[in-house]
């Protein structure tokens, strides 16, 4: 029960991968790969697709999909017009037999050209961004938080998961949390000299969104002028019911509206 599923008046017990159907594309690689159940589906566990089927026919949708179950539909996948154009398309029964297929992809893509691009080549000046505009040439951009030694936030701050945590999913398996021990905040030792802070001791992050509390870390991991605050605990598992999420911002990037949380600018002082 993470953070999230806290606030949810219904959670369904979804099946995990060893107990469904399902295709994986590439992902880091170039093969397509046949996921098979090795178990049923334990106690009152269900797909996550025959979740979406039952709740859509109590809906009254009848599309024709809805009636197929998931081994169906993974064969349907397989017929997709993206694979039946490649020069070898992957069949079920090659995934049947050897539990992947590779895609016949190029070695090298680009090598005659044929990029997404309107003149097809690799653009070093973009006029499709200047037709936004935009800067048609790469520049650097800076950060919307740029932290100096005078401002009132002079500590620039990165959230890395912590390193035994993938996702917030994780944060339920005990083993996991006794590996990753607790919340921590890294900190270089001459940032930590100046404001006296002892390693271990409790201390407080903020900055003009929030705060929260964890244990400091004085570390060289951390390089001068930057501190490291370990992502992904529970909020719940924090002091005072806090995490690091407290203190970075909402705002969106330039280009791709992407999240914006490794520019957050917070000072750190005793709790």
């Amino acid at each position: 029960m993470t953070d999230t599923a806290d606030h949810a008046d219904y959670v369904l017990p979804a099946t995990t991968q060893l107990e469904h159907w399902d295709i994986h594309n590439s992902y880091g690689h170039t093969d397509v790969l046949l996921n098979r159940p090795a178990i049923a589906p334990l106690g009152e566990a269900k797909t996550n697709t025959q979740i979406f089927r039952e709740l859509s026919m109590r809906m009254g949708l009848n599309h024709p999909l809805l009636q197929e179950d998931d081994e169906s539909l993974c064969r349907l996948a397989l017929q997709h017009p993206r694979n039946l154009q490649s020069a070898a398309p992957v069949t079920w029964e090659q995934l049947m037999q050897d539990g992947f297929a590779h895609w016949p992809v190029k070695d090298a893509p680009f090598a005659n050209g044929g990029f997404a691009t309107a003149s097809g080549r690799c653009e070093f000046v973009s006029p499709g961004l200047q037709a936004l505009g935009q800067d048609g040439l790469p520049d650097f951009i800076p950060n919307y938080e740029s932290p100096s030694a005078q401002d009132r936030f002079p500590l620039a701050m990165i959230s890395p998961p912590a390193r035994n945590f993938l996702n917030s999913s994780f944060v339920n398996v005990k083993s996991l949390r006794d590996m990753e021990g607790e919340p921590l905040l890294e900190i270089h030792p001459e940032d930590a000299a100046v404001r006296q802070l002892i390693d271990g001791e409790m201390v407080r992050v903020f900055n003009e969104r929030g705060s929260y509390e964890c244990k400091a870390h004085i570390s060289t991991r951390a390089r001068v002028g930057m501190v490291v605050g370990l992502g992904i605990w529970w909020r719940k598992l924090g002091a005072n019911g806090t995490n690091v999420n407290e203190l970075t911002s909402q705002k969106l990037t330039d280009m791709g509206r992407a999240p914006v949380f490794y520019d957050c600018a917070v000072e750190v002082t005793k709790r």
